[in-house]
């Protein structure tokens, strides 16, 4: 089986950049699949910034969503996957909720899971990005506290089911497993 690589961390902390280096060292083709949602100009400049620093040897699938099944239908095309961010994932399933439903967090670690035992069957390598969003302050409100508790589970989940796991803070990579 080929490894899993788990890159976890704060806002800015290198995480990408990081990931970025490592899948650099299979020899290509390269896919990057994002989870970003352009909403606004902001975004859409970020993207475009992003795309160009990765330049001509990654091909990047757009998919919010589907992240399970898209790793699932590209496994063999390419020599590594770069998937950024696991969190944008999260924050775009949740968002696809009925915030009501009580059953919505059983259904996103459902979906975790899922991406989990996935990427355990992946032929290709994979270096899955995430966020540390439950290091600062306590949110005050009730949607940024069920985000916050089911990040911290899904990096549990999938950090279990990676052979190798990184933490970046201030641009330096540490080994974790």
């Amino acid at each position: 089986m080929a490894e899993k690589i788990l890159i976890t961390g704060g806002a800015r902390s290198g995480k990408s950049s990081f990931a970025e280096e490592l899948a650099g060292g299979f020899a290509g083709p390269l896919c990057y699949l994002a989870t970003a949602q352009a909403f606004d100009d902001e975004m859409h400049e970020r993207i475009e910034r992003h795309r160009l620093r990765r330049g001509p040897r990654w091909e990047t699938i757009e998919e919010p969503l589907l992240v399970p099944q898209t790793l699932a239908r590209i496994d063999g095309i390419y020599t590594a996957i770069l998937v950024d961010c696991v969190t944008l994932w999260l924050s775009n399933l949740l968002l696809s909720l009925d915030a009501e439903d009580n059953d919505a967090e059983a259904h996103l670690l459902g979906l975790v899971h899922r991406l989990a035992g996935s990427i355990r069957n992946l032929t290709t390598p994979v270096i899955l990005v995430t966020n540390e969003v439950g290091q600062g302050i306590v949110p005050d409100n009730a949607l940024a506290r069920r985000y916050r508790d089911l990040a911290g589970c899904a990096n549990q989940i999938l950090a279990a089911s990676c052979d190798t796991v990184y933490v970046t803070i201030s641009g330096i990579p540490l080994k974790l497993k």
